[in-house]
Formats: structure tokens, sequence, C-alpha cells
């Protein structure tokens, strides 16, 4: 998303525009920023709400997730390395921004629901769609010494 801030470059420090953020084709995000005039720049806070293709670290089926994101950039006039820059024509593009925060926001093993059941560890049945037929007694032989444990104890 691209905001004009010519205008507001030439207003006093301290002056503040919002913004709706509409989701458009090519920009899966949504939500309102407040941009507002500081000494070297453009401040941008806001709350969006992004969408993103994930795939499920359980079951591993794509989906869709919803991520809460809180900007908070300063856009400068002028370049420095690291930070976002006003473009010469006095915009600011939030793409950049929004899709770094995105990122930061994805869960490292992000889950398609809270209760996925994954996959069966033998036969890689996905459990949420239906149980297979491996058979679930079989202890894992590196557990055996703990089984015996347990039968000792009742």
């Amino acid at each position: 998303m691209v905001i004009d801030v010519s205008e507001q470059m030439k207003e006093p420090i301290g002056s503040r525009h919002h913004y709706e953020v509409v989701e458009q084709e090519g920009l899966p995000f949504d939500g309102e920023v407040e941009l507002t005039r500081t000494e070297r720049g453009i401040y941008v806070c806001g709350d969006l709400n992004a969408e993103q293709e994930a795939v499920c670290s359980r079951c591993l089926v794509s989906f869709r997730m919803t991520l809460k994101l809180r900007i908070e950039e300063e856009y400068l006039s002028t370049f420095e390395e690291g930070c976002f820059r006003i473009e010469e024509g006095g915009e600011i593009d939030l793409s950049e921004a929004v899709r770094q925060y995105t990122m930061l926001a994805m869960p490292m093993k992000p889950l398609c629901r809270a209760d996925c059941a994954g996959l069966c560890v033998r036969c890689g049945q996905n459990l949420n769609v239906g149980l297979c037929d491996c058979s679930r007694g079989d202890i894992d032989p590196r557990l055996a010494v703990l089984a015996s444990l347990k039968k000792e104890c009742e």
C-alpha cells in the first residue's frame, strides 16, 4: 500500500492523519494506520490483519491464517541504512514493513487448529481425517524399560 505524504511533510511536527487500509488483490492485509509527522519524517503506527499461507506442523495440510500485526516504523526523508524511506515523490510504501512484520509474527510451528491430531507415525495417515489400521499397542523398544517399571508398580 502506497500513501502520499508529500502534503503532510509540509505540516508542523506532530500533525496526524488516519488511514483505513483495505484489502485489495495482491495486498493481503487490512486495518488502520496513523501517520504522525516527526522531525525526520513520518512515524507510522497501526494495527493490521494479515492473511498468510501456512503449513500445519502436525498434519502438513496447507491453510490460511490471520495474523494480528502492530506496526510501528518511522519512514525517513533521508537515506539511512536499515531504515524505511520516503520516496522522491513523497510516498511511503507499507508493503515491505508489513512483509517483515508478518514474517516475525508467524509461529514457528503453525497449527491448522489447536486440537490437530497430526499424522500416524507408522503409515502417515492424517488422523484428523480418520484413524488408520496401525496397531496402537506396540511399545517403542526405547521405552520398553519404562513399561516394565510400570508393571512392577502395579
